[in-house]
């Protein structure tokens, strides 16, 4: 019976021996490929130069992180809006080839430019616009309908004017 328990617990070492064998196998080959052309001398500027590599990397990420934060914050004020409105402002003449361009931020602070198609030739004109109002000239019928086309859609839209 004691026989029997010693050859038992005899061949359960030798199974364990042999899953210990095992992974120490595969961590010897994974170790063997980390550390290949790498000897005792170079072993320390290796890992000097992982070390300062990681470092740079960190001070790398945390600058990209400041200048998303900035961009992040400074976002309201770049074109978000952009509104295109094609239109005759001669009733009786030509068709619809005048237009009014709208490019504001998220605040509908931004410009209207306007091209006036006529036999003469195009002529254009630009109004300053805050917070959906022009500035220095009233906004027209028109420049006010495509200054509403960029607040409803925040993309480019071509629409007609009849």
């Amino acid at each position: 019976m004691t026989q029997g328990i010693i050859i038992s617990l005899l061949v359960l070492c030798l199974i364990w021996l042999g899953i210990v064998t095992f992974y120490l196998r595969r961590l010897m080959e994974h170790y063997q490929v980390l550390t290949r052309g790498v000897n005792k001398k170079n072993l320390e500027f290796v890992l000097e130069n992982l070390t300062k590599e990681t470092h740079l990397v960190k001070k790398n990420i945390s600058n990209l992180i400041s200048r998303c934060d900035t961009i992040e914050k400074n976002e309201t004020y770049y074109i978000q809006k952009i509104g295109l409105l094609r239109f005759n402002p001669f009733k009786d003449t030509g068709g619809d080839q005048s237009f009014i361009l709208t490019l504001s931020d998220a605040n509908n602070t931004g410009v209207v430019i306007t091209g006036l198609y006529s036999r003469s030739g195009l002529r254009w004109y630009a109004k300053s616009i805050f917070e959906g109002k022009g500035i220095e000239h009233e906004l027209s019928e028109e420049e006010k309908k495509a200054l509403k086309i960029a607040k409803n859609i925040k993309e480019t839209t071509v629409q007609t004017h009849s």
